[in-house]
C-alpha cells in the first residue's frame, strides 16, 4: 500500500526557517509531479509549489515566491519544502501531493495520493 508521510512541522517564530519532507513508500512504479498544498483553518486547501519528476517544470503560489523552495531526490522517493522568511500567515496543515503509479507495471492507472499532513504554526 502506498503512503505520503510528512515531517519536518513545527512551531517556529517569525521570520524562521523550517524543512518539510514527504517520503512514498510502498510498491511504486513511478511517480509524476510531488507537490505540498496547505489548508489553514477556515479555508480551503491551496497549491504551496509543486515539481515535475525532472525538476525541470516548478509552479508555486505567488504568496510564497522567493521564500519557499521545493526540491526532490528521485531515488529516495522523497520531496521537500525548504520555508525561509515564515510569516504567521503561513501557518497551516502542509499535506503532501503526489500523482504515481503504484504497483509494479506501468499498465497500472495513475492515480493521485496525499499524505496525512504536517502542522506549521508560526507565531511569537
Amino acid at each position: 500500500q502506498v503512503q505520503l508521510v510528512e515531517s519536518g512541522g513545527g512551531l517556529v517564530q517569525p521570520g524562521g526557517s523550517l524543512r518539510l519532507s514527504c517520503a512514498a513508500s510502498g510498491t511504486i512504479f513511478s511517480i509524476y509531479s510531488m507537490g505540498w498544498y496547505r489548508q489553514a483553518p477556515g479555508k480551503e486547501r491551496e497549491l504551496v509549489a509543486s515539481i515535475t519528476t525532472s525538476g525541470g517544470a516548478i509552479d508555486s503560489a505567488d504568496s510564497v515566491k522567493g521564500r519557499f523552495t521545493i526540491s526532490r531526490d528521485n531515488a529516495k522517493k522523497t520531496v521537500y519544502l525548504q520555508m525561509n522568511s515564515l510569516k504567521p500567515e503561513d501557518t497551516a496543515l502542509y499535506y503532501c501531493n503526489a500523482w504515481l503509479i503504484a504497483g509494479s507495471s506501468s499498465w497500472s492507472p495513475t492515480d493521485e495520493y496525499w499524505g496525512q499532513g504536517t502542522p506549521v504554526t508560526v507565531s511569537s
